[in-house]
């Protein structure tokens, strides 16, 4: 995909490619104002962020941004209108995906301080995880956090970031097999496993349908120093349950405080990408900013996960150009080919986007918002596709399926492995992600001098002609490892990140 870059001389307009026959304003232009660059002038008032005709586009005619087709005019444009929803509609054109010439294999070494578990794996957190099979147990696993942070129970025990309550709304009133069931244990166990954990505690209810016992029994674990795991009619119901977990704690903590940070490649990082309250100067700023730090790390040798299926709807042919080989586009397809069923199936369609915030800040069709979500992935070939919350066995470039909304697909990131969240925003977002770190990156300086607390990067200098993509990646990469190192991100500092935990429900409940 073409990477934008803003022209020094455009300081009203933004051009993101030599075809584009629309620009973005850098800021809100009145009536009358005189393009220069562009040669036009505009017919009405243009919002900040949103589109201005740069030529007649007729009736049907396709709209290009990011030298790609966005949608076919549904009215005459004429030369300085403002391009939005009243002229501008979807479509099933699309543009030749080129080549990826951008994408640069050379990278200088470089490291973090880790926490290298017995799995192989590298952490960049070192929590302990109250996790639950199930609802039913969401409650004791919350009290059972709690009196630990309370009573002081991790008092000397400095080398433990936290204890964290992994709780959710399933397993049980569900199919003991099928997809909603294998999604659901896929996320659980992963969750489990995720590096950023140093010891887990599993807390169920009995009778749930999604079984201890069955769960350790497939994957091959069992209780020990790093595991433990029991259910409250077990015990004797609720006051019982939680004293056990405090006692459980209690031995678990000498082990999980004996780990101990070391320099560790960048290679062991574990990298998911979002976006959320996405606008026009995502796809600008923030996302190709960020495409410059997913190509660093797989040009190294780590691991970054693109996910949010609906999100790469009309803008796929970008990642298809990219496969490392014909059966990875073969399964992206056939997840593609799923959500276009799924959704048919509950009466919703897959160019039901953008959401009214992104509309509100310039987006105007799917395909305008998918391709400035591929952005978030650089230019590196993709390398494998994944189910929700699959274990990832490729490095470089994955593609994860999950849903558009932020916290399920996050939490199936980090169910894969993703010991670290990169979150691009532009209308703002307060997200945040227990065990795995979220960075937050605005697209535009105003919502990040709104959002200073929330908002970690302010990519908004390259809009402004103020800072180039490859600076804005080196700044961010620079952040991205002092958090793997133990910097507190701006979410974590804000203590989010202990209800994020939202596992995509997938079938009836019954």
């Amino acid at each position: 995909m073409f990477l934008p870059e803003v022209l020094a001389n455009t300081p009203v307009t933004v051009r993101l490619h030599p075809s584009d026959n629309v620009v973005v304003a850098a800021r809100r232009v009145p009536a009358g104002t005189r393009l220069a660059s562009e040669g036009v002038t505009t017919r009405e008032n243009i919002p900040s962020g949103h589109k201005i005709a740069t030529e007649a586009v007729a009736e049907g005619a396709p709209v290009r941004k990011y030298g790609q087709v966005i949608g076919v005019a549904t009215a005459d444009i004429a030369p300085g209108a403002h391009v939005h929803l009243q002229n501008l509609a979807m479509s099933e054109l699309r543009q030749d995906a080129g080549s990826n010439a951008a994408w640069v294999k050379k990278q200088p070494a470089r490291s973090f301080q880790g926490y290298r578990r017995a799995s192989g794996k590298t952490g960049v957190r070192n929590y302990i995880g109250v996790l639950t099979s199930v609802n039913c147990s969401a409650t004791v696993a919350r009290h059972i956090a709690d009196a630990a942070e309370r009573s002081g129970l991790l008092r000397g025990f400095e080398n433990v970031d936290g204890i964290v309550p992994i709780t959710h709304a399933s397993g049980c009133g569900m199919a003991g097999s099928g997809e909603g069931f294998e999604i659901l244990k896929r996320t659980l166990w992963g969750t489990a496993a995720n590096a950023n954990f140093g010891a887990v505690l599993l807390v169920g209810l009995g009778c749930e349908t999604m079984q201890i016992d069955r769960l350790k029994q497939e994957y091959g674990i069992a209780d020990g120093d790093a595991f433990q795991s029991y259910t409250i009619q077990d015990v004797g119901g609720t006051r019982k349950a939680i004293n056990e977990g405090l006692a459980r704690l209690k031995a678990i903590l000498p082990m999980a405080n004996a780990a101990r940070r070391a320099e560790t490649p960048a290679s062991e990082l574990v990298l998911g990408l979002q976006c959320g309250g996405s606008d026009a100067w995502s796809g600008v700023t923030s996302n190709p900013a960020l495409g410059n730090v997913s190509d660093r790390l797989a040009a190294l040798g780590a691991t970054v996960i693109l996910s949010e299926t609906p999100e790469i709807y009309g803008a796929e042919h970008l990642l298809y150009a990219r496969a490392r080989a014909p059966e990875v586009s073969a399964k992206l397809r056939e997840r593609l080919d799923w959500w276009e069923h799924y959704t048919r199936i509950n009466g919703a369609e897959m160019n039901n986007n953008p959401s009214p915030g992104n509309k509100a800040g310039g987006l105007t069709t799917i395909l305008e918002k998918s391709l400035g979500a591929v952005a978030k992935s650089g230019t590196a070939p993709l390398n494998e596709v994944v189910e929700y919350a699959a274990p990832i066995r490729e490095r470089g470039l994955i593609f994860m399926d999950s849903p558009g909304f932020d916290p399920a697909s996050a939490t199936g990131q980090v169910a894969s492995g993703a010991t670290m969240i990169a979150f691009t925003t532009g209308r703002g977002s307060a997200y945040g992600c227990k065990p795995s770190p979220s960075i937050k990156l605005a697209s535009n300086s105003d919502i990040y001098e709104r959002m200073k607390d929330d908002i970690d990067v302010d990519c908004g200098p390259i809009a402004r002609g103020d800072a180039t993509v490859e600076e804005k990646g080196e700044e961010i990469f620079d952040y991205l490892l002092a958090v793997a190192s133990g910097k507190r991100s701006k979410s974590e500092e804000l203590g989010y990140g202990g209800a994020e935990f939202v596992p995509w429900q997938v079938g009836a409940v019954m």
